[in-house]
């Protein structure tokens, strides 16, 4: 490819494949000096991982830290790292390799992983916003984050302080799936506040990093993991957001892939509603919540439980199972199937007993395994 040419769309064909491809992309994606633009521009260049390597070591790319780094490491090494902290490297074609990345102007030539593989079938929505949010901003990322998850859809976001753990943790606690794209090190938990969370859900969901094991977190990283974000997503949510809120990167990300932009409106006198004010004027959609999210985004189906339900209920377990779109007391599910109040309370014990419903201060709603079960499952 000529030195002038624009760098195409995607990545080579088979890159990570065949003979010392998966170690020559291995060791490319430890190199913390080239952006990940520059690797995809290297790899489109060369046409292989392993002539990229080739031509780093040459010194035809790449810089002598990158030559000093690859003369003293050992691929062995690398991979007895990853082995320790319970992370893989995809490549491109493997399962935990979005093919949605493949969408962006520089996609990541690999990511390294931790948790469930990622179920390229799932319905995912990113849920941002400000490390330093206000209570109310971390309520609405909580009661987003689990009304996706009763709704059986993923929560996306980057792990950090304030919006984006509210929504991971309404997510958790809903007993559904997210995913958090890190901007530091797989193995690396940034905010260190926030180890028990990244714990969470490595357990049930899924760990994302473009960085290899051992990597700080800089803040010049955040911008590229925000696309990430955006990638992994059909929507994009941002809940607060000060005037130069990196929120807006993963916004703009979004517009750029083509995706929904959703914005939650605050006093125009609050400084974390500049962003998401600005977002809505320049034509991001309004909500006030997990409903209108669903329903602009065509997934109303999904939270009023047209995924079917599971065999085995009696007809008085389906009807209550059914009817439980959002979180409600025994009396108004009573009040929506025709049941009486004391035998809805036994029905809603029974589906608790079966994991299927949980209660949440006298409330009871649908679980993750519930809100995601298809027909005959």
């Amino acid at each position: 490819m000529p030195a002038d040419a624009p760098v195409p769309a995607g990545l080579p064909d088979g890159l990570g494949r065949g003979p010392g491809e998966t170690d020559a992309l291995l060791l490319l994606r430890c190199l913390l000096g080239p952006t990940p633009r520059s690797l995809h521009a290297l790899v489109w260049s060369a046409g292989s991982a392993s002539r990229a390597l080739a031509r780093i070591r040459s010194g035809g790319a790449g810089s002598d830290n990158d030559r000093s780094f690859l003369t003293n490491t050992d691929v062995i090494a690398i991979r007895s790292g990853l082995d320790r902290a319970g992370a893989r490297l995809a490549a491109p074609g493997d399962p935990d390799y979005c093919p949605a990345f493949l969408r962006l102007a520089d996609p990541p030539i690999a990511v390294f992983v931790r948790g469930r593989v990622l179920d390229h079938g799932d319905d995912r929505v990113a849920v941002v916003g400000s490390r330093r949010p206000t209570n109310t901003g971390m309520e609405v990322a909580l009661d987003l984050g689990r009304g996706l998850a009763l709704a059986g859809v993923v929560t996306v976001s980057g792990g950090a302080v304030g919006i984006d753990a509210a929504a991971h943790r309404g997510a958790l606690d809903a007993g559904g799936v997210t995913v958090a794209v890190l901007g530091s090190g797989i193995d690396v938990a940034h905010p260190a506040r926030n180890r028990d969370l990244f714990q969470r859900i490595e357990a049930s969901g899924t760990l994302v990093s473009e960085y290899p094991p051992g990597t700080p977190a800089e803040p010049f990283r955040f911008p590229a993991r925000n696309r990430l974000i955006a990638a992994l997503s059909r929507g994009v949510v941002v809940v607060e957001g000060a005037a130069k809120s990196g929120t807006r990167i993963t916004a703009e990300h979004a517009v750029d892939l083509g995706l929904d932009v959703f914005a939650v409106p605050g006093p125009v006198t609050s400084p974390l509603a500049e962003t998401p004010l600005g977002l809505i004027r320049d034509g991001a959609t309004m909500i006030r919540g997990t409903a209108d999210l669903l329903e602009d985004l065509k997934l109303e189906g999904v939270a009023s439980g047209e995924r079917g339900l599971p065999r085995g209920l009696s007809a008085d377990e389906g009807k209550v199972l059914a009817s439980l779109a959002t979180s409600m007391l025994p009396s108004a599910v009573a009040a929506a199937t025709g049941i009486p109040v004391a035998d809805t309370l036994t029905v809603l014990i029974a589906l608790e007993i079966r994991g299927l419903v949980r209660g949440v201060g006298g409330r009871f709603e649908r679980t993750f395994k519930a809100a995601a079960t298809q027909p005959g499952a």
